[in-house]
């Protein structure tokens, strides 16, 4: 496995290799979440590439950029257990310069849910992806569908901006008690963890309702919202794959989510209908 910390070596690196590329961007701390990601990319594509970087520009103030899990020496182990023929650790100063040309998320799609709560966290995002894409050049990039909000504006970037890339999207992984993989739950007390699984309890009584038939989305919510108590309930939304509010749930095109908080450590879940 090639470890490259600057653009020139990761250039380098890749010159080096044949093939398509499958990319998995990630901000470190990985997980059998993670993994899978890697493993999908290893299966499709001739060269794999991971980059860790933990972007500053999709934190707000006050979020935990400085907080955020850094396991440098377990995610090389992992990456290198994996197959990864190219690791790309970039520091900011690689990844930033002084003056730039930002890139800003839809005035609609990026300021709802997660933008809404965040606001100016997507462009962050967009900026930073938009700038990995273009160093990595790859065939095919993951992403899980945990971050379905996320997933859904990087697929517009790339249509918007005419980009020759395909965007692969992975069905969420969970761990054995339902609760889905997420870098910050290593935050979760043991209380913490044990009100944290209604947010997984919720989209399950989402999704039976809808294999009972009941369709009306106000329906749904509520129902959702009565095994969500007593946590701080940021939203409960569903929508359809183009994010917009919707009366009632569409079979193939319906996205439900949930944002909340298990004592200070902020969570989100889906489930795509």
């Amino acid at each position: 496995m090639i470890i490259a910390r600057t653009a020139v070596e990761l250039r380098a690196a890749l010159d080096s290799k044949m093939g398509s590329v499958g990319f998995v961007p990630t901000m470190g701390a990985l997980h059998i979440g993670h993994r899978t990601l890697i493993e999908r990319a290893r299966v499709e594509n001739d060269v794999v590439v991971v980059s860790i970087f933990v972007n500053p520009t999709q934190f707000l103030p006050g979020e935990d950029l400085s907080k955020y899990p850094r396991r440098e020496d377990a995610d090389f182990k992992i990456c290198k257990l994996s197959g990864v023929d190219v690791l790309f650790y970039p520091d900011v100063n690689t990844m930033y310069g002084k003056d730039e040309v930002s890139i800003k998320a839809p005035d609609i799609r990026g300021y709802i849910l997660e933008g809404a709560s965040r606001p100016g966290h997507f462009d962050g995002v967009l900026t930073v992806v938009m700038k990995l894409f273009n160093l990595v050049r790859a065939s095919r990039v993951y992403f899980g569908k945990k971050d379905a909000q996320q997933l859904s504006l990087i697929t517009q970037m790339v249509e918007n901006l005419f980009m020759q890339v395909e965007i692969v999207a992975v069905d969420t992984v969970r761990e054995s008690d339902g609760l889905a993989l997420s870098s910050r739950n290593v935050y979760l007390s043991q209380e913490d963890r044990v009100e944290a699984l209604k947010l997984s309890a919720s989209l399950k009584r989402a999704t039976h309702l809808v294999m009972q038939e009941v369709r009306e989305t106000k329906a749904i919510r509520n129902a959702m919202m009565d095994i969500l108590q007593p946590l701080n309930v940021e939203y409960v939304a569903i929508v359809n794959r183009r994010f917009e509010a919707i009366s009632e749930v569409i079979i193939g095109d319906t996205i439900v989510l949930v944002a909340a908080r298990a004592g200070s450590t902020r969570l989100i879940d889906n489930v795509w209908m």
